[in-house]
């Protein structure tokens, strides 16, 4: 599955026109849940008792009815989605939260299927046929999607940020493997003063987006208070802030992706720390930190790239990865304070770079006499196994630069 992300041109009343289509979409799928809550003591409902419900909205409510009828079936596709996941967390005895459906307040996002929507012959511009009055769309990217057949598009998005909105295009084609420049090993530890570092003694700088940029987004937030509520120039404030914070994601989001396939590309078995991320940022002292750094962002395109340039990695516990002795296997404690790893044996290194060698070396262990591009046998969660609804609140798409 691919994912080609073009800019979208769009006039006042086309704005207006597709900011009416996220909210019936919104509203369909919170309608979807409602009638999943009405009826979970009566009745057991699955995903077609949903599509068929879509139908009964479109025939009671007129503004449903405008909007696309797969784009009805697709917003109640993200409402089971969610129920299904509840489900299966419940089966799994999933401690804590079991993520139960939410009514949702910020939907951003449209989706049509094969219907709804027309490109035109120079597929730079897109028409889109439902009677909400979107109409023609001019498309600016980068992207060949003339290259690739029209049937093969299965899912077309509409998607607001804060900069704009933008189209979405889903593939159905095989990614093909890339050969790799080289067949090395290394095991990757993350950290807050460095981003990583490896096994070969190489350390990645933490580029700290959110702490640069910290001070202007702070200087943005207090303009909006200085604005009086209900005004143009208070939303348009909000706007400037928006895209500050947005700004910070895509840095981020480009700094992990070239690493990540930095890493894929140069070996054949990457070991990283298994690190449970939604715990650690339970410590309000380095919450920021952590959020900042993307740990689990990181390990996304990882995976991402490890699929396609067919690399073995192996998630690590990280227990005792930082006190035991690479060389001798001693346990050496040392606080957070202490960064230099100092064994009777003679080993002396930097703490960081100690337990990259022994994540590798667990690595290793772990990969005997298994195959594939996750050596832990456990189901990976890459970008190119979500499914289609699932990636509508999280869509990563790769730059031309990465293809």
């Amino acid at each position: 599955m691919l994912v080609l992300e073009y800019k979208a041109v769009v006039n006042k009343k086309q704005t207006t026109s597709i900011e009416e289509a996220i909210r019936t979409t919104q509203f369909i799928r919170n309608k979807a849940i409602r009638f999943w809550m009405d009826a979970l003591l009566k009745s057991k409902i699955n995903k077609i008792a949903l599509n068929n419900y879509s139908t009964a909205l479109r025939k009671e409510f007129v503004f449903v009815e405008e909007l696309n009828s797969m784009a009805c079936q697709s917003a109640t596709e993200r409402a089971w989605t969610a129920i299904s996941r509840f489900y299966d967390n419940c089966k799994k005895g999933k401690q804590g939260n079991k993520g139960y459906p939410r009514f949702q307040h910020d939907n951003r996002s449209i989706e049509y299927k094969t219907c709804g929507w027309a490109l035109h012959p120079t597929k730079r511009r897109i028409t889109f046929t439902d009677k909400k009055g979107i109409g023609e769309i001019k498309l600016l990217g980068k992207w060949d999607i003339h290259t690739y057949p029209l049937k093969s598009i299965k899912r077309v998005r509409i998607v607001k940020r804060a900069d704009g909105f933008y189209v979405q295009f889903c593939l159905d084609i095989e990614v093909s493997l890339e050969p790799r420049i080289s067949d090395g090993e290394i095991g990757l530890d993350v950290g807050l003063e460095h981003f990583y570092s490896d096994s070969n003694g190489h350390h990645e700088p933490n580029p700290r987006f959110l702490r640069k940029a910290e001070k202007s987004i702070k200087h943005a937030q207090r303009q909006i208070y200085r604005k009086e509520k209900g005004k143009k120039q208070r939303r348009i404030a909000r706007a400037r802030y928006a895209r500050k914070h947005l700004k910070v994601s895509r840095q981020r989001n480009e700094h992990s992706k070239r690493l990540g396939r930095c890493v894929c590309k140069a070996n054949a078995l990457v070991a990283y720390e298994n690190l449970n991320v939604k715990g650690l940022v339970k410590n309000h002292c380095l919450a920021k930190s952590i959020n900042d750094v993307g740990w689990a962002l990181f390990r996304q395109w990882i995976e991402h790239f490890a699929t396609k340039f067919g690399t073995v990695i192996v998630a690590v516990p990280p227990q005792y990865t930082s006190q035991k002795c690479s060389t001798c296997g001693a346990i050496v404690k040392k606080s957070l304070s202490v960064r230099t790893h100092v064994c009777k044996c003679g080993c002396v290194l930097e703490r960081d770079h100690n337990a990259s060698i022994n994540i590798l070396n667990i690595g290793k262990q772990t990969t005997v006499g298994q195959t594939g591009s996750n050596a832990t046998g456990l189901a990976t969660s890459t970008l190119l196994g979500e499914t289609l609804v699932e990636q509508v609140t999280r869509v990563n798409v790769e730059s031309p630069s990465s293809r």
